[in-house]
């Protein structure tokens, strides 16, 4: 099993490179609909997610918690203007789930948008939401979502399950780029981004707890470090995690001086718009896997003393 201090530093070493290049988390408000305004909402959502995480685990340290409150404060305030740039996307495209899928975070968080809030319900009921077309393991995590802010899910949860890669538990062999990302997120939806373990059913926990450490050496020999850590969230949402100590040692020498992760092998070049473009997802699943395999850890140890 990974030392705790190593886990634990590389998730403080994100936060800081997160919040130094936080004006990264821009929008474009003059793009075109056609081109995709609400794309550059993603990494809004991701990082109000991940900053949930943090604080829910009870992990960070007083820096770490105190930079994850000001990125939240800042992109909800400067990024998003306090929810109305999120009214604005979803009159843009009214058949979206993007504005709810990050608002959802932010409202778990305390913060509020009246008129997002009027949208999800109206949206709800409408037939376009339930036939919007999308990839199974997204359509799980609307669901998901929908639960959670006290919706009833359409479709159910256990019928959006059926339809995805992982419940029908394939040939390991199959998996790829896609498909393991597809794995990865299906997971996080099933345990609520890993607050309930016991989310994901007997079967795809054993299926994941014999071949997770085959597709976790895989992605470690290829340098593919934001996979490897969404890999390595999935461990740390099972039932008994490994921890796995090569893969942690080598994600960990991976992350750069200022706390910045690859995505894939080194750091790329160009401006620092560009930069933050491609490794802002990867940081963010660093400092995602570091607090929940923090927690992990940490549990493990007190239920040994």
């Amino acid at each position: 099993m990974t030392e705790t201090r190593l886990i634990h530093t590389v998730g403080a070493g994100a936060l800081e490179w997160l919040w130094a290049h936080r004006d990264g988390f821009r929008l474009e408000p003059d793009a075109d609909p056609e081109v995709g305004f609400l794309e550059r909402f993603k990494p809004v959502g991701e990082l109000a997610l991940v900053c949930k995480v943090l604080f829910r685990e009870g992990v960070a340290g007083s820096r770490q918690a105190e930079l994850a409150r000001k990125l939240l404060d800042h992109v909800w305030r400067d990024t998003l203007d306090g929810g109305t740039m999120l009214v604005r996307g979803q009159r843009m495209e009214p058949a979206s789930p993007i504005p709810f899928e990050v608002y959802l975070p932010f409202r778990e968080l305390g913060y509020s948008q009246p008129e997002v809030e009027r949208a999800a319900v109206l949206n709800h009921r409408l037939d376009s939401r339930a036939a919007f077309e999308t990839t199974a393991t997204r359509r799980l995590g609307l669901s998901a979502f929908e639960r959670r802010f006290g919706l009833t899910p359409r479709p159910p949860e256990p019928e959006a399950l059926r339809a995805t890669w992982l419940a029908r538990t394939p040939e390991p062999w199959t998996v790829e780029g896609h498909i393991a990302y597809d794995i990865t997120h299906c997971v996080f939806h099933l345990t609520d981004w890993g607050e309930n373990p016991g989310g994901l059913p007997e079967d795809i926990a054993g299926y994941l707890a014999t071949w997770l450490p085959a597709w976790i050496d895989d992605w470690l020999d290829l340098r593919r470090w934001d996979l490897l850590g969404e890999l390595l969230v999935v461990d740390a949402c099972l039932p008994r995690p490994t921890l796995d100590e090569p893969a942690w040692t080598a994600f960990a020498s991976a992350q750069q001086p200022d706390g910045a992760m690859p995505a894939v092998r080194g750091m790329p070049e160009g401006d620092e718009e560009t930069v933050f473009d491609v490794v802002y997802h990867s940081t963010l699943v660093a400092a995602f896997a570091s607090a929940l395999a923090t927690s992990r850890a940490l549990t493990d140890l007190a239920r040994a003393s």
